[in-house]
């Protein structure tokens, strides 16, 4: 390189694709390359040049926005995603929980889905009218855009509505139970709980109960 020379251009001797004018390659970070761009942008738009034109101002806002409408989405749908898949590790993880306090407290303890409030709650057959209600109170709220759609049970059938209750005997056994969770972007999970297995399978969809 010349020495006395401090133009960029000297102390940068590039061809294009970072090549080095006496052959070989030039190792570039991004910072080097961000101020590589710069140093190109400012020759192309005149050296001395201060400050932006309207045009590149709305140039630049306008791939702003481009940018946010597609990045908002994504987002949101994501968490739409994480809130659906989280309520069902909840629910796992209350059914294996209740079924090894069952077990052993040597107690009954119900597990109701009541899906017309969108509430879930834990209570059992030996408390009192007033600890029931106490417990109704404390319920669990499915997250905004998740909902129960329906539960499945071996005595009941498919319920789409009202208070649907799960019981854990004192050996842990529940009856066969599928719980359908959906949410408004048009994903479902299964949930299906085997009466002895203590094993619970889910599925990133609508699986009906004839197909498990």
């Amino acid at each position: 390189m010349k020495k006395g020379n401090n133009s960029l251009a000297a102390s940068i001797p590039t061809l294009p694709g970072g090549a080095l004018k006496g052959g070989g390659k030039l190792k570039m970070g991004k910072q080097n390359r961000f101020a590589l761009f710069i140093f190109h942008f400012s020759i192309f738009n005149g050296a001395k040049r201060q400050g932006f034109t309207l045009i590149e101002l709305t140039v630049v806002v306008f791939l702003i926005g481009v940018m946010l409408a597609v990045s908002i989405p994504r987002f949101r749908y994501s968490l739409i995603t994480d809130s659906l898949k989280s309520t069902t590790r909840r629910i796992v993880g209350l059914v294996k929980g209740l079924r090894n306090e069952a077990i052993r407290e040597q107690k009954i303890y119900l597990l109701h889905f009541d899906i017309g409030s969108n509430q879930i709650w834990i209570d059992s057959d030996t408390i009192t009218e007033e600890e029931r209600e106490m417990a109704q109170k404390k319920a669990f709220h499915l997250p905004p855009g998740v909902q129960i759609l329906d539960v499945w049970t071996k005595r009941k059938g498919k319920r789409v509505d009202g208070n649907i209750v799960i019981q854990f005997s004192k050996k842990g056994y529940i009856e066969q139970t599928v719980i359908h969770l959906g949410a408004e972007d048009g994903r479902e999970f299964t949930l299906f709980l085997s009466p002895f297995l203590g094993k619970i399978k889910s599925y990133d969809k609508y699986v009906d109960i004839g197909i498990l």
